[in-house]
C-alpha cells in the first residue's frame, strides 16, 4: 500500500520565513510538494525558479480574499461583487500559470444573500473557462463556521450541490478533513461518498488544528482509505504548528509508514 504524497501548506507552515525560504524549508523537511494561500507579494518568476530548482510541484493557491482587514474572505459568492471576484480569478490564474500551479482555490466569501449560490456558480463557470484555457484546475472548499463565521460555503453537501450545478470536470472539491469533521463528523464516510468530486485533500488535528498526529481523526486510516479508493492527488498539511514547524514534524515519517 502506497500513501498519497504530502504537500506543505505554506500559508501555515514556517510562518516566520519569506515564501522562497519556506519552499526550501519544505523541501528539506521531505515534503513532496507545496501549496500556498496568497503568494502575490513574491514575484511569480522567483517562485517558479525555486520550485524548478528543487523539483517541487505547487499544488494550489487562493484567489485574493477581498479586504481581509474588514473581514472579507473571498468574493465569488457575494452578489454585486462580480467584477471584483473575476478580477481576483484572473489574477490567480495568471500567477498559477507562471508557477505551474495545478489548482486555483476560488474563495466564496461571506454572505447570506439568497442569490449567493447563483452568483457563486456563475463565477465558478467563469473560473472553469479560465482553467480550461490555461490547463489549471479549480477548487472550492467548505469551511467550518468555527474558522470563518458567515462563510457561504460551509458544508460538503452544499459544495456537492454547487459542483453539480456547475457541472464542469475541472471544478473540484477541496476536502479539508479538519473542516469536514467539525461540520459533519464521520470524515471517512464523507470521503468514500464524495471521492469522485475530490481534487485535493487537507489535514490537521481536530479540534485544535495543530500537527495531524492526535485528535479525533486517525490520519493513518485516512491515508489508507484514499489509497484504496484510488485517490491520485496530494494530501496537504494545512495545520497551525504548536511550536516551531520543524520541531513538530515527527508526524511526517510516522504517517508515511
Amino acid at each position: 500500500m502506497t500513501s498519497p504524497p504530502l504537500s506543505a501548506n505554506l500559508g501555515f507552515l514556517w510562518p516566520e520565513l519569506e515564501l522562497l525560504d519556506a519552499v526550501r524549508a519544505a523541501n528539506r523537511a521531505g515534503f513532496d510538494a507545496v501549496e500556498v494561500h496568497w503568494p502575490y507579494i513574491t514575484h511569480a518568476v522567483e517562485v517558479a525558479l525555486v520550485l524548478e530548482e528543487l523539483g517541487l510541484p505547487l499544488i494550489s493557491l487562493n484567489t485574493v480574499g477581498g479586504d481581509l482587514s474588514i473581514g472579507e474572505f473571498g468574493l465569488a459568492a457575494v452578489p454585486g461583487r462580480e467584477d471584483d471576484a473575476r478580477a481576483a480569478i484572473d489574477k490567480a490564474f495568471a500567477y498559477a500559470v507562471d508557477v505551474s500551479a495545478r489548482f486555483v482555490h476560488v474563495l466564496a466569501g461571506k454572505t447570506d444573500d439568497r442569490r449567493a449560490a447563483e452568483t457563486f456558480a456563475s463565477n465558478l463557470l467563469y473560473a472553469s473557462a479560465r482553467g480550461h484555457e490555461f490547463g489549471v484546475g479549480v477548487l472550492i472548499e467548505p469551511i467550518s463556521p468555527e474558522a470563518q463565521p458567515g462563510y457561504f460555503l460551509n458544508s460538503v453537501t452544499q459544495a456537492a450541490e454547487i459542483l453539480a450545478r456547475v457541472d464542469e470536470p475541472n471544478v473540484r472539491l477541496l476536502f479539508d478533513c479538519y473542516h469536514a469533521q467539525l461540520i459533519h463528523g464521520q470524515v471517512e464516510n464523507l470521503i468514500d461518498e464524495h471521492i469522485e468530486l475530490i481534487g485535493h485533500v487537507q489535514i490537521a488535528a481536530v479540534p485544535d488544528r495543530t500537527e495531524p498526529d492526535h485528535g479525533d481523526i486517525d490520519y493513518g486510516l485516512i491515508m489508507d482509505e484514499l489509497d484504496e479508493l484510488g485517490y491520485e492527488g496530494h494530501v496537504g498539511a494545512e495545520y497551525q504548528p504548536a511550536g516551531k514547524t520543524d520541531e513538530g514534524l515527527t508526524w511526517l515519517a510516522d504517517l508515511r509508514s
